[in-house]
């Protein structure tokens, strides 16, 4: 959706796709000029090393994410950026986010909270949809690769880190289709679940943090994969 407050910049990640989409990108750079560049990836790397690909040759210090199935509100650059300038201390920003047709499309309030998330709040759910969130460039943690939810780790790295980080409560995205709808990257549950499993396990190898909070954020994420798994079945 066409943007209120354009960006500076538009990185356009190619994961060496076979489809025809690298030539549209580089038309749409040809059409738009310097402020849109096209990165090709030679091989598939999933989403997580391609937005790293972005990162490395941004030179704008903000970075916003966009995959393919997701939709930004027209006025999401203009609210959340003006929010960050308003609390420099703020590395990492997300909000709420809906699916496609279910909720209020049309211009949004200027006025909105906003919420300091912990890690432990992290842990228990994750309270920033990439689509969602803009964050400093100058954060040092990368997103990790496909074996592990890498979006999920990265947040968690940085929190942990001591990055603060918000959610405001204004809904500023759209997905196109359910996050675990069985077409999608989340859609296959136990896939999904070793990811997240894995992401904590590797946080926790890396952060300092209180004894046993990651075993039972374990059991949590498995508690949750129980239930969204019983509710596939039910909908069958």
């Amino acid at each position: 959706m066409l943007q209120s407050a354009l960006p500076a910049e538009v990185l356009l990640i190619d994961d060496a796709s076979k489809d025809g989409t690298l030539a549209l990108l580089h038309e749409l750079s040809k059409r738009h000029g310097s402020i849109v560049r096209v990165i090709s990836m030679p091989v598939n790397v999933g989403p997580g090393l391609a937005r790293n690909a972005g990162w490395a040759v941004a030179i704008q210090p903000w970075l916003a994410f966009l995959d393919a199935d997701d939709l930004w509100h027209p006025q999401k650059l203009e609210l959340q950026w003006s929010w960050l300038q308003e609390h420099p201390e703020v590395s990492l920003c997300g909000h709420s986010t809906q699916l496609m047709g279910e909720g209020v499309e049309g211009p949004v309030s200027h006025t909105f909270s906003a919420t300091r998330l912990t890690l432990t709040q992290m842990l228990i759910s994750n309270r920033l949809p990439t689509r969602s969130v803009m964050l400093s460039k100058d954060i040092v943690m990368r997103f990790a690769d496909k074996r592990v939810t890498e979006d999920y780790l990265l947040w968690l790295e940085a929190i942990a880190s001591g990055y603060v980080a918000y959610r405001l409560d204004v809904c500023l995205a759209f997905s196109i289709r359910p996050d675990f709808s069985p077409g999608g990257y989340s859609g296959q549950l136990w896939t999904h679940e070793k990811r997240e499993l894995a992401a904590l396990k590797r946080l926790a190898s890396t952060a300092r943090l209180r004894p046993g909070l990651i075993w039972l954020a374990s059991i949590w994420s498995i508690i949750k994969f129980m239930r969204r798994y019983a509710r596939t079945l039910w909908k069958k």
